[in-house]
């Protein structure tokens, strides 16, 4: 029985609580750590089965006991709770991004250089089915071989503004997560950055020096070029689409809803709306990344996502703010 610490009680620290409570026989958790610990969330944990909870995350790292931690707190905290739990001899789960600085990145995965540690990266988006079913499709060859990939991925509402002043900008927050899913579609790295963006949504999210919106393209190094388009507001739900299409055909993914119902009279066809945010869309796909994780500590295997696939989509983010700042595209390589 794996015994994991769970650092971080927001929305996604509960997710994984849930998961781990409610689908995953090989593990307990037995401590869950907040700074911002109350009674109302202490009382839900200990419902779900957790054994302890506490507002001092040190009490995990020092827990001998614990074989596994998973780092749901703030970003700033991401790299340097890593940088403890591999000291300690714990396996990591971390949220994504392991950190916007890119020395402190490879502080992490000097750390781990020499143990049989596992970490992984929290890109959920892996594990969706439609998602899994595109990448499945294209690593068997059905549409031959990629030369144009797109990827929509729109917010119902934008987040607020002290949110978007901690979020690192849109690079490295919203977009980080489609840079990742350009690298699993695409099956190879990308070499070259360039993007075209604006403040079009809500005023306030530029004058905190972030963009709303953004088109991005990439070039791959299999040759495809990657297409991504973000808005922090899409008033029909959230919009969460893909595309590859290749030299013997196309694969492509469209939005989940409640029901795939079409209701057809005089008045127009129309159906439900895409789910309304990511917590109901990538439910299931939480769940998923957490069993890979601890199945890969099970069975001493890699991880899915790797460290390293937790730098790769931080140097693509980097290179987009760069490129939007510069007017220019940017390749990986400077940013390296």
């Amino acid at each position: 029985m794996i015994k994991v610490g769970i650092i971080g009680a927001g929305r996604i620290g509960k997710v994984h609580i849930t998961s781990i409570c409610t689908r995953v026989k090989e593990a307990v958790i037995k401590t869950v750590a907040d700074p911002y610990m109350n009674e109302e969330t202490a009382t839900w944990a200990k419902g779900m089965g957790v054994e302890h909870t506490t507002k001092e995350y040190k009490e995990i790292i020092d827990d001998p006991e614990i074989d596994a931690v998973l780092i749901c707190s703030s970003t700033d905290t991401h790299s340097p709770i890593s940088l403890e739990a591999i000291r300690a001899g714990k396996h990591v789960f971390c949220e994504k991004p392991i950190d916007h600085d890119v020395d402190k990145i490879k502080e992490v995965i000097a750390a781990l250089e020499g143990t049989r540690l596992k970490y992984q990266v929290g890109f959920n988006r892996r594990f969706d089915h439609n998602y899994e079913a595109v990448q499945q499709a294209v690593a068997a060859g059905k549409i031959g071989r990629p030369e144009i990939i797109k990827i929509t991925s729109r917010d119902p509402e934008p987040p607020g503004i002290d949110y978007v002043k901690s979020s690192g900008g849109i690079f490295l927050d919203m977009t980080i997560h489609d840079f990742d899913m350009a690298r699993f579609l695409a099956g190879c790295d990308a070499t070259e950055v360039y993007v075209q963006g604006a403040n079009l949504v809500d005023p306030a999210i530029g004058e905190a020096g972030d963009l709303d919106t953004a088109v991005i393209t990439m070039q791959m190094e299999n040759g495809a070029i990657a297409v991504i388009d973000n808005s922090r507001r899409a008033v029909y739900g959230y919009d969460q689409r893909a595309e590859v299409f290749g030299s013997e055909g196309m694969v492509a993914m469209e939005n989940d809803s409640q029901s795939s119902a079409v209701v057809s009279n005089a008045e127009g066809v129309t159906k439900e709306k895409p789910v309304f945010f990511f917590l109901e869309r990538y439910l299931e796909a939480y769940g998923k990344e957490i069993t890979a994780f601890l199945d890969a500590i099970i069975k001493d295997k890699e991880t899915p996502l790797t460290v390293a696939d937790g730098l790769k989509p931080v140097l693509m983010g980097l290179a987009a703010r760069k490129s939007y700042e510069e007017h220019r595209p940017v390749k990986i390589a400077e940013i390296m």
